[in-house]
């Protein structure tokens, strides 16, 4: 089984790979997130990095602006996240959260693994990259997703489910409930 942290490595490369290939006239592109831009989004996933560590305690990472470097912003933001991971003692912090008490490795493995998955996906589709998500990155999204409930539903989260295409794979059907179109 994979550890949160080993999880956290690859997903974090992965999104850090789309980003990096993201093609420089393609910044300003719509993503299937609301009125978010490609740049926009890599914001946000940045900005949620700080987010956690700002539920147990630690300050906002300090890096390159997202509008000025989008692969050192992530790099930065990654890497703070990836040291506490590997931290027993860090990784270890709890905090009171949205579902009641939890480690700081459990809230990444939960949210911000499943983030990566899903945003790195919206980055690709909306740059006309490679969208393909392995299969096991689809399943780890739709068991998790799936614990939610309605609490994943609203503004800044995920939209409502859409029906998804006749013959859907997994992939098509994880992002359905998700309520993006493939």
């Amino acid at each position: 089984m994979e550890s949160t942290a080993d999880r956290y490595r690859r997903l974090a490369a992965a999104f850090a790979g789309t980003v990096a290939e993201v093609p420089g006239d393609a910044w300003g592109n719509p993503t299937p997130c609301g009125d978010w831009t490609a740049r926009d989004l890599v914001r946000h996933v940045v900005d949620s990095q700080s987010l956690f560590l700002g539920l147990v305690g630690k300050p906002p990472v300090e890096g390159p602006s997202v509008d000025d470097d989008p692969v050192a912003a992530w790099a930065a933001a990654s890497s703070v996240i990836q040291a506490d991971l590997e931290d027993p003692v860090a990784s270890a912090t709890e905090f009171d959260g949205f579902f009641g008490r939890t480690s700081f490795s459990q809230a990444v493995e939960r949210f911000l693994c499943l983030d990566l998955v899903v945003h790195r996906w919206d980055l690709a589709h909306a740059t006309g990259l490679d969208t393909a998500i392995p299969d096991t990155d689809v399943r780890f999204v739709s068991e998790g997703s799936a614990q939610f409930g309605d609490a994943m539903r609203g503004p800044g989260a995920f939209g409502e489910p859409v029906d998804p295409p006749e013959g859907a794979d997994d992939q098509a059907r994880m992002l359905a409930f998700l309520g993006r179109r493939a």
